[in-house]
């Protein structure tokens, strides 16, 4: 009698167990079916690494990929070779984690039916960007390497994300062949995933540390002799600018201010604003995820200074970056990025995206102030006359690279009601073209390059770039 009490004992221990997991079971499934179901390379429902299944569509309706029946792009090459970087294409050569992060949305997965041959394929996702514009920044970047991006800083959407080197997915080159350098990183979405030193642009970094800590801040002044030393490191700028307050040095770009005013702040306050506004971390965006790095830890003095003219080891992506212009452009706040609008299956709303913003990471008197120079150089410098009747407000950069030509960073928001859209075009070796000009009869010399000692460069005034204006006025007659 005793052993058959222990073997039903058992045996209830057993059933406990086993309802336990189940259940368990159950719980889990509830939860991550979708999940489960869609994960990267499941043959139902991915071609390669790239998800199948349904049509997407640009901002105005255009379709410019349908993967019900393999992968059809859209029947303009040039929007197919602008697009492809957020598509994917058909071998997994370029990923499109876009698509990727809303599989569970667009294949029409049931917890009880399974996968529904009902609605498979059915599936429609409107994304924010615009082909056209897309395909206007990509040509105008021609032969240059970098990134476009445009975004609506009240909303989030993202109108553009161009990557350059690209290819057209249904002609695909002999990448592996090239000797040229035409295809280098042609793989790599730069606009997301490619960290560039910013040059000049970070100024505007700097000055927002400043001005945080005092508002009187753009009324002190530094003397610029063409060059000082700071910790024992030589800072060198294109000319001897004089005594100047921080909105005719940022028209200026001058670096001694710069450096001086960095230095002065000290490496604990510039690190904190750039943690703040999302410049040293991370940044996910619709299935992408963007670092950005501004480490200034192990920095000295000269080492703060070269971090405040955008040296240093400073990394900044093209999105977060972007993302930094409209919480200037909108008071210190502003909405957060993405991409992804809206998808639908079998005539059901199944996903749309709401407005999220950052919080609020500059004062109101901060962002207006940076926004009114930034004016002020576009006026002074840049001339208003290239952007029509929009209200630009805007930055130039250069990086000086060891070997070649300067990478050209331009960066600003439209201040206008109309038209609430920041930008950034980063241009590999886009190098210094003329002096900024203020009207079109009027040009200037050269620029002429300067060097600094122990093979760290220093960048050369800011100039305007005939191949920048182009991208911006193509953008704006997309738009």
């Amino acid at each position: 009698m005793k052993k058959v009490s222990r073997r039903a004992l058992f045996a209830l221990a057993l059933a406990v167990v086993l309802a336990v997991g189940t259940l368990a079971f159950c719980v889990k499934y509830a939860a991550n079916a979708e999940k489960w179901v869609t994960f990267s390379g499941s043959p139902h429902v991915y071609t390669g690494t790239n998800l199948t299944g349904g049509k997407i569509y640009d901002r105005s309706g255009v379709r410019i990929l349908n993967t019900t029946d393999g992968r059809v792009y859209s029947t303009d090459e040039a929007v197919r070779e602008a697009t492809v970087h957020l598509l994917g294409d058909r071998y997994g050569y370029i990923s499109a984690p876009l698509l990727g992060n809303f599989a569970e949305q667009m294949i029409g997965y049931d917890k009880i039916t399974g996968l529904n041959e009902a609605s498979k394929g059915t599936a429609s996702a409107r994304l924010t960007i615009s082909a056209e514009v897309q395909k206007a920044a990509l040509q105008a970047l021609g032969s240059y390497h970098g990134a476009v991006g445009v975004y609506n800083y009240k909303t989030g959407e993202i109108l553009c994300a161009v990557t350059s080197p690209s290819y057209d997915p249904d002609n695909i080159p002999d990448i592996a062949g090239d000797e040229t350098g035409t295809y280098d990183g042609v793989y790599l979405n730069r606009f997301f995933d490619a960290a560039y030193t910013p040059g000049s642009i970070f100024k505007l970094v700097t000055s927002a540390a400043a001005l945080e800590k005092s508002a009187s801040a753009q009324a002190g002044t530094h003397t610029c002799a063409g060059k000082t030393i700071i910790g024992g490191q030589e800072i060198v700028c294109m000319s001897s600018h004089g005594t100047l307050a921080m909105p005719e040095a940022l028209a200026h770009s001058c670096n001694v201010y710069y450096g001086e005013l960095a230095a002065s702040l000290g490496k604990d306050t510039l690190q904190a604003v750039c943690d703040k506004l999302g410049l040293n971390g991370t940044l996910t965006c619709d299935g992408y995820t963007a670092r950005s790095t501004v480490d200034l830890s192990d920095a000295d003095d000269g080492s703060v200074a070269w971090a405040g003219i955008g040296q240093y080891t400073d990394q900044i992506t093209a999105i977060q970056f972007l993302r930094f212009m409209g919480v200037i452009a909108n008071g210190g706040e502003a909405a957060e990025p993405y991409l992804m609008q809206k998808i639908s299956r079998a005539g059901q709303t199944v996903y749309e995206a709401k407005t999220k913003t950052t919080g609020r990471l500059l004062s109101e008197e901060t962002a207006k102030t940076l926004g009114d120079m930034m004016r002020g150089a576009v006026v002074n410098q840049y001339g208003a006359w290239q952007f029509g009747s929009l209200t630009v407000c805007a930055k130039s950069g250069t990086a000086e690279r060891e070997n070649g030509p300067a990478d050209a960073m331009f960066a600003g928001f439209v201040q206008d009601e109309a038209y609430p859209l920041a930008f950034v075009v980063f241009a590999e070796r886009g190098g210094s073209a003329r002096q900024p000009h203020p009207s079109p009869q009027r040009s200037l010399p050269r620029a002429r390059p300067c060097w600094i000692p122990r093979t760290r460069t220093v960048e050369r005034l800011d100039s305007r770039q005939t191949r920048k204006a182009v991208v911006r006025r193509q953008i704006h007659a997309a738009t």
